[in-house]
């Protein structure tokens, strides 16, 4: 069970946050041995479109790019119609997705991830 503390911590963007901007800007958390963080959310402070988004350690729990985990699971369910996003979705400026990825890769726009504590 997640700590409160650090589930409302993270609601309010107190583990830190990065701003990308630009094709190829990313933040790249995916390596357990040392990363201590994940990212949370992203808010688009322009129209933006991704390279990568990867779910934390491989998870079906976000919008993610990665094609192998649309598959059928009893922890998540049948995702047969998963749409994975690509560089042709465009996100608006003004925009906030929540999820918990390990990578995410810009192809344009600009964004802010917010950050949160791995705690498992």
């Amino acid at each position: 069970m997640a700590n409160i503390n650090d589930l409302y911590n993270s609601s309010l963007g107190q583990y830190g946050s990065s701003y990308l901007s630009g094709d190829g800007a990313k933040v790249d958390l995916n390596d357990d041995t040392i990363a201590k963080r994940y990212i949370i959310s992203i808010t688009m402070l322009e129209d933006t479109t991704f390279q990568e988004l990867h779910n934390d350690r491989g998870r079906i729990n976000s919008i993610s790019t990665e094609t192998a985990e649309n598959v059928h699971t009893e922890a998540f369910g049948a995702l047969a119609v998963a749409t994975d996003i690509t560089t042709s979705h465009t996100f608006p400026k003004g925009v906030t997705i929540f999820g918990t990825w390990d990578l995410v890769e810009l192809n344009s726009g600009s964004c802010v991830v917010y950050f949160g504590v791995k705690t498992f």
